[in-house]
């Protein structure tokens, strides 16, 4: 199982989308300035979270995710909240 996940910076208009087969040692890895790319923006919280079958599935999902389309879907969530 994996999933496609995306975050929210709660300081800064910074949002990540990832995926990974353990999404809560994921999470941790992020909010524990474990990862250079997200390091600056930390403290996240959880914007959004998808489960797929199988790898190549989400990667397909990552990439919707990290489209503009989908950037701007997860703007909309995240400012609806």
């Amino acid at each position: 199982m994996f999933y496609v996940y995306a975050i929210s910076s709660v300081e800064g208009n910074y949002i990540y989308v990832g995926l990974t087969s353990n999404l809560e040692e994921r999470i941790f890895r992020h909010n524990g300035l474990r990862e250079k790319t997200t390091k600056p923006y930390a403290p996240f919280t959880l914007l959004f979270f998808e489960e797929v079958t199988t790898r190549m599935e989400a990667r397909k999902r990552e990439k919707y995710w990290k489209s503009g389309i989908g950037k701007e879907k997860l703007r909309s969530l995240r400012d609806s909240k």
